[in-house]
């Protein structure tokens, strides 16, 4: 589908007094400015966060009360048990949490639920268990905020339940001996968008301060939380989540931590994937390679395998768990392939893209681990909010439903509208869950897709490329590049810049490349200079392009490719039109 692009307005005059009072070149002053970073303290913050930047952890919301409830249990010998959520974000809060207890001397164990059985969150058959097993604590990671139902079941069981999250919360909040929660009521912390590894972090910050007896924390703590902040980051880009603020900091200084301080875990999965040979991690690596292999082991039921690689001390096992889990990241891509097929098909034969607002897939047998990402990949593609719904074969229980909005609609909003079809729903604006019957389904597809009408005006179903700058390849230069580089670590809320250029042409044929013939790879060319392009997911636009015989122009975000020692820029392509200049532009980005 065609898309929109929008390029940020040019100002000369206030790029050169960025320029001059930040001390940095035009091209950095410019990309500031598109981030609406004018003033020179807060643009030299930005390109240098400093991890002292972090806010105390007993300026979270309900962290003191928590870890006093904690540390008490811990010095009591009451057993504890830290339970999770299966996602990457889950795992590395639960893992970091209940490695920090056991350096604290605790009796702790930790559980996660079974995707594909159990569902999200706390449930009350988990904590019937873990009472019965002996459990009197339960600290919630990830999860928690919503289980009003469950905190009771607590109660009756006679457990403390203390919990972190930081999802959306409902109007009544769970009655539990303490929650943690950056927006939790009566509270102005100052950043919403931590994860749940990162409130985790912060508990864990507050205990090592409490069993050191100061806020300055004992060596062996001091270690552990700098190793920590390695597998925060991970998190916190794994969740999507905005990399400003205290993220930025995290997943700045994270990503040395992940390479200078890795566990037996880490280290072994860095090896397996190969990272281990970059000289520096990037945001990338751990959106695109790290965190997929962690989420799939949730996706297949097998999440606890994920948090027991995060744990161990032993180099051996850890080997054996980031082989198993690089393994079940090849079979959960077979399975998204199958399931992107039968969805996409159904979508073009039986739904109108182009006037839909919404789009609701159903298929029978589709595994339920993987339509959270093929809804993420298809609400990319159309850009529709798109739910996704695995239907049981035997038709006795409730379909599991995984939605993505594409930015365009609230969809907790849009399911809570929508309840009265629904077993059960939750979860972010961005990003929700249900569950439905199936004989419920077409009237949630309609429900849903009424509301889609009301609350999506028509020019939002068209994408938007938002645009940074315009400027010739010529001016793409390493030091260019090099200076862009600056602005990372990216991802949502500080994505890589784009940057567009017209009238370029195709240095011979584009061609397919990667596993199912998925990417797409191609040579581009202005004037005499000639850089290699790639797209990632976008094979189809070799038959497209192969039929244009005319120039294009692209919209791209830049990056340094190192292969073999040698470096060179190398464009990301993100989306390309029939050229509509009849020259190319001079260099405007620096």
């Amino acid at each position: 589908m065609e898309k929109r692009w929008s390029i940020y307005p040019h100002d000369a005059v206030r790029i050169q007094e960025l320029e001059r009072s930040a001390g940095v070149p035009a091209v950095l002053a410019r990309l500031l400015l598109c981030r609406g970073l004018d003033d020179p303290r807060l643009a030299r913050e930005f390109l240098d966060p400093k991890l002292s930047g972090l806010r105390d952890p007993d300026q979270l919301p309900g962290v003191s009360p928590a870890a006093r409830h904690i540390f008490a249990a811990v010095q009591a010998s009451r057993p504890i048990t830290v339970f999770g959520d299966y996602d990457a974000d889950g795992m590395v809060g639960t893992a970091l949490l209940y490695r920090c207890l056991k350096l604290m001397g605790a009796t702790v164990d930790y559980y996660i639920p079974n995707r594909l059985d159990e569902g999200y969150g706390l449930n009350d058959e988990a904590l019937r268990i873990l009472s019965k097993q002996g459990t009197q604590v339960v600290i919630s990671v990830d999860c928690g905020i919503a289980s009003l139902q469950e905190a009771q079941t607590a109660r009756d069981l006679g457990l403390e339940l203390i919990i972190t999250d930081h999802h959306e919360m409902r109007r009544t909040l769970p009655q539990a001996a303490a929650i943690v929660h950056p927006q939790l009521p009566g509270h102005d912390y100052p950043f919403a968008g931590l994860c749940g590894a990162a409130v985790a972090f912060k508990l864990a910050w507050a205990l090592c301060q409490l069993s050191s007896g100061s806020q300055k924390v004992a060596a062996r703590y001091r270690e552990f939380l700098l190793s920590s902040v390695g597998l925060v980051a991970l998190a916190t880009v794994a969740d999507v989540v905005p990399l400003l603020d205290e993220n930025r900091i995290l997943v700045k200084h994270g990503l040395g931590s992940l390479k200078e301080r890795p566990n037996p875990g880490m280290a072994q999965l860095l090896r397996v994937t190969e990272l281990d040979r970059k000289p520096f991690l990037q945001s990338e690596d751990l959106a695109f390679t790290l965190a997929p292999r962690l989420n799939a082991a949730g996706r297949l039921g097998q999440a606890g395998l994920g948090v027991e690689l995060l744990v161990t001390d032993s180099d051996q096992r850890a080997s054996v768990l980031a082989k198993h889990i690089h393994e079940l990241n090849i079979k959960r891509d077979s399975l998204e392939r199958s399931v992107y097929l039968a969805a996409n098909k159904q979508a073009t034969e039986q739904f109108d893209p182009e006037h839909d607002p919404a789009l609701v897939l159903a298929g029978h047998g589709w595994h339920a681990g993987v339509i959270g990402i093929v809804a993420g990949r298809l609400a990319e593609k159309y850009h529709r909010p798109v739910v996704l719904i695995s239907l049981d074969e035997l038709g006795v229980r409730p379909g599991v439903g995984s939605g993505r909005s594409a930015g365009v609609l609230n969809l907790n909003e849009a399911f809570a509208h929508c309840g009265v079809h629904l077993v059960s729903h939750g979860g972010h604006a961005a990003a929700a869950g249900l569950r439905v019957t199936e004989k419920n389904l077409a009237a949630f597809r309609t429900d849903f897709c009424e509301y889609g009408t009301d609350h999506i005006a028509v020019e939002d179903r068209v994408a938007c490329v938002q645009i940074d700058a315009e400027t010739s390849l010529a001016a793409l230069t390493l030091n260019t590049v090099n200076q862009i580089e600056r602005l990372s670590p990216f991802g949502q809320g500080n994505l890589r810049p784009t940057l567009s250029t017209t009238n370029v042409t195709l240095e011979g044929p584009p061609r397919k490349m990667g596993g199912g013939d998925r990417h797409f790879s191609a040579k581009i060319k202005q004037y005499e200079l000639v850089l290699r392009a790639v797209a990632f997911g976008k094979g189809e636009w070799v038959d497209d392009l192969t039929q244009l015989d005319a120039p294009i122009d692209i919209a791209y975000r830049p990056v340094i490719n190192v292969f073999r020692g040698r470096r060179s820029v190398e464009l990301q392509l993100v989306d390309w039109r029939p050229s509509r200049v009849a020259a190319p532009v001079s260099n405007t980005v620096g």
